[in-house]
């Protein structure tokens, strides 16, 4: 169960995504009246959270990567912070972050791993995100790897 007994907060962006008549407006709105803050993370932290995206190869959305950051900001100044999500990535993302997180209506990761991209027509695999072969131009296809099994977080 999720506690409204300490702070809460989300992003500008997460909140927009939010809208009327949407499926979890109405719990938006409720988390809201409860106390729910937005707040903007600072740009290094933004920053920071590109950086480390490159390096695991997790696709986040804008409002993903902003969620990070606040995350990250709040750790930076002590404060204990867990993020709800039932977004893989982003748990992959705050576990490589060491920051706590806990599914809302799904389990969480139970498995980690970066990404590496292999080509659609060659088969090469490369390290680094490309969208299509530097080899034969054929589309590349994001693969997971380096995958080992996590305890609760």
């Amino acid at each position: 169960p999720i506690s409204l007994d300490r702070e809460m907060y989300t992003t500008p962006l997460v909140a927009a995504e939010f809208s009327p008549g949407g499926r979890f407006y109405r719990m938006f709105q409720f988390l809201l009246e409860a106390g729910l803050k937005i707040k903007k993370p600072s740009k290094d932290m933004i920053e920071i959270i590109r950086r480390k995206i490159t390096e695991t190869g997790d696709r986040l959305s804008e409002a993903d990567i902003e969620l990070l950051a606040l995350a990250l900001e709040f750790k930076g100044e002590d404060i204990s912070v867990t993020i709800l999500t039932d977004d893989y990535g982003i748990q992959n993302t705050a576990d490589e972050l060491d920051i706590a997180y806990q599914g809302i209506e799904q389990r969480g990761i139970t498995k980690k791993f970066k990404w590496i991209w292999r080509c659609q027509g060659c088969g090469k695999v490369f390290m680094e995100k490309f969208t299509v072969c530097p080899v034969c131009g054929s589309k590349m296809k994001p693969i997971p790897y380096d995958i080992k099994s996590l305890g609760e977080k």
